[in-house]
């Protein structure tokens, strides 16, 4: 068809040659969509609107799938109908455009070779205008943009490209966002518990978080001794050894339950946290762990852990002082190789800046921001473990807010959850009179009877669901925290241990 001939004209990138792309190819497709609607589900894996190079075709593609997401038939009639009001369909003939699509379609059985086809010459062509785009940036002698940096940026676009088949994102139409958003909906009703996102494997937390959600970065903070890398490697250790994968509902391949855990250590070494999750997974306690003073039956229960453990999706990064350009592209890396559902940060003030800044609080925020730009674009939830100021410590009520966060605008602004781990049963211990003070003794211990092998999780911050405080059980001398059972469930408390 000869009405799209000043395409190639349009589409030329400052050479002779037109961009690769075959319009013959996208209207063959889009025809047989028209008469063939269950063609769309062998193709959706494939494709996506902007894959089409012709800007109406992807126009006709995004209104096609929207009706054939509602069960309504998509046909040239009917499309036609949504698209009254497009300049760019009128030129090209408006219905009857339409109707010599489905007169042009392809054999059902050809549909998915087709969809291949237009998707490789899209990647093609997103990899020219990267080309481009990197050989303008290296010619170009700017101060304040370092070869470093413009291999990392070069790193993330080819990334993306590789994920999503787009260097770049830009506006997206509601229709797209709101089928996001459907999907993800029904994913919930769906998943066992009704979460939208990963399971912590705490129940209590998950009820109140709704699970970890993509694209969120959460604040795990504390003062020193509460249990922030406790909690972090429990949670790691609950996604990763829930891992399953499988056919998801698009038809794609993915995660079904559980995750792929990065966990950034930039505190501890990898075989010190490995101890960690050893110790929980095998009921040995840490310390005897790292004397080696075992029993024969408890070396046996750690050696059967560690054996189960070895397939268990969990990877350490235990380099010091990562500036966070470098935990970005190692995290893509991660997401490449082996997949990527949940990082863990241990700890946020331990990460470098990508540059030095004139005061702490802008290279926290350019931390904090670049920690929430990975979630973003890597489509994934983070947890960043974070200190807490010593201010807590001068309060009669030690219990941590949002104030007490080192350099707390940036963090407290950036994050989407902020939860602060804390333990009363560690101040009161403190706090053990004499032992010639009889009353306050007892007192005493009557308070640590009521407090030992308790935590709390204060959300002090949920930019999507409420606030307020969560109950666990912690085990110090495995290091485990645990769902905690109410009186009601004493009964049933295997249920929550």
């Amino acid at each position: 068809m000869n009405e799209r001939a000043e395409i190639s004209e349009a589409n030329k990138v400052g050479h002779a040659e037109p961009m690769p792309h075959s319009i013959e190819a996208e209207q063959q497709l889009l025809g047989a969509i028209l008469t063939n609607n269950e063609i769309l589900d062998r193709v959706s894996s494939i494709l996506k609107p902007e894959h089409f190079f012709e800007p109406v075709h992807a126009r006709i593609f995004n209104v096609c799938a929207a009706r054939i997401a509602k069960n309504n038939l998509a046909s040239p009639i009917t499309v036609s109908g949504f698209m009254d009001d497009d300049e760019g369909l009128k030129e090209l003939g408006g219905g009857t455009y339409l109707a010599r699509l489905a007169g042009s379609a392809i054999a059902s059985f050809a549909a998915r070779d087709y969809a291949t086809m237009i998707y490789d010459l899209a990647i093609r062509r997103e990899l020219i205008v990267l080309g481009q785009d990197i050989s303008a940036r290296a010619a170009r002698q700017v101060i304040d943009e370092e070869p470093k940096e413009q291999i990392v940026l070069a790193e993330q676009a080819l990334y993306q490209l590789g994920e999503e088949g787009q260097s770049e994102r830009g506006f997206q139409s509601f229709l797209s966002a709101v089928s996001t958003a459907l999907e993800s909906a029904n994913n919930a009703y769906q998943r066992d518990g009704g979460l939208a996102g990963i399971s912590t494997g705490l129940i209590d937390l998950d009820k109140k978080l709704g699970g970890l959600h993509k694209s969120d970065l959460l604040i795990l903070a504390g003062r020193p001794s509460m249990g922030k890398t406790s909690l972090a490697t429990n949670i790691a250790f609950n996604i990763a050894k829930s891992y399953k994968r499988g056919t998801l509902s698009d038809g794609s391949e993915g995660t079904l339950n559980g995750g792929v855990v990065g966990f950034y250590s930039l505190e501890m070494s990898a075989d010190q946290l490995a101890a960690r999750v050893l110790s929980e997974a095998s009921e040995v306690p840490s310390e005897q762990i790292r004397r080696g003073d075992m029993t024969e039956a408890e070396f046996r229960r750690f050696v059967d852990a560690a054996k189960t453990l070895e397939s268990c999706p969990l990877y350490i990064d235990d380099t010091p002082a990562l500036p966070i350009s470098q935990l970005a592209a190692r995290a893509r890396r991660l997401k490449r190789t082996h997949g990527l559902d949940v990082l863990i940060v241990d700890y946020l003030q331990l990460v470098r800046p990508a540059s030095a800044k004139d005061s702490r609080v802008n290279e926290v925020s350019e931390i904090t921001q670049g920690l929430k730009a990975i979630a973003k674009e890597l489509n994934i939830p983070v947890i960043a473990l974070s200190q807490l100021s010593r201010q807590v410590e001068s309060r009669d009520d030690k219990r941590p807010q949002l104030s007490d966060l080192r350099e707390s605008g940036s963090i407290e602004q950036d994050a989407d959850v902020v939860m602060f781990v804390y333990r009363e049963e560690y101040y009161k211990e403190r706090e053990k009179p004499g032992d010639h003070e009889l009353e306050k003794m007892a007192a005493w211990q009557d308070e640590m009877s009521q407090l030992r092998g308790k935590a709390e999780v204060i959300i002090g911050k949920q930019r999507h669901g409420p606030i307020g405080t969560v109950d666990l059980s912690f085990e110090g001398k495995f290091t485990r925290f645990g769902n905690l059972a109410k009186e009601w469930q004493q009964n049933s408390s295997h249920d929550y241990q």
